[in-house]
């Protein structure tokens, strides 16, 4: 039963209206930026350090004051296989540079993608989610304040 009510959940997502860029904000956008930003060649070591504190529930993190962590990607494109389960993989691409992922950093950026709204498109076995234009913005001490803000992130279709 679980299983024929997960792919109506696919099939009904991927014939929804067209995806059109989006805003997110909040811990799916948080998410997202560290996962993404831990990759990314822009986003210098103590940002990084940032991110990933932050992510893993430190509100309070040494950063300069007022600073924001910028972290953009060209294009993500994940997909998970409902045949073989094990099955994980990623690309980034941050301009020329394309990092590979798989297993578990897979699919961790795989369900943030989903959980932050980007829809889900699945042949032959494989289930994908792709965006192009990630641009985020965290701001260290607004999510300080545990009030809800602080991170946001914007995104298009796949090219």
């Amino acid at each position: 039963m679980r299983r024929i009510f997960a792919t109506a959940f696919f099939i009904l997502s991927a014939e929804g209206a067209a995806f059109a860029g989006s805003t997110t904000d909040g811990a799916g956008a948080l998410s997202l930026a560290a996962l993404v930003g831990a990759r990314s060649p822009a986003v210098k070591p103590a940002a990084k350090a940032a991110l990933a504190k932050l992510a893993d529930g430190h509100a309070k993190v040494a950063f300069p004051k007022g600073q924001t962590i910028e972290v953009a990607v060209d294009s993500i494109s994940c997909r998970a296989s409902n045949v073989d389960i094990t099955q994980h993989a990623c690309e980034l691409t941050f301009g020329q540079k394309k990092v590979q992922l798989a297993g578990r950093q897979a699919h961790e950026i795989f369900a943030t993608l989903l959980e932050v709204g980007v829809p889900p498109d699945g042949a032959a076995g494989t289930i994908y989610a792709a965006a192009s234009a990630l641009d985020c913005a965290v701001e260290p001490d607004e999510v300080a304040q545990k009030a809800g803000g602080g991170a946001q992130c914007k995104y298009e279709p796949p090219k």
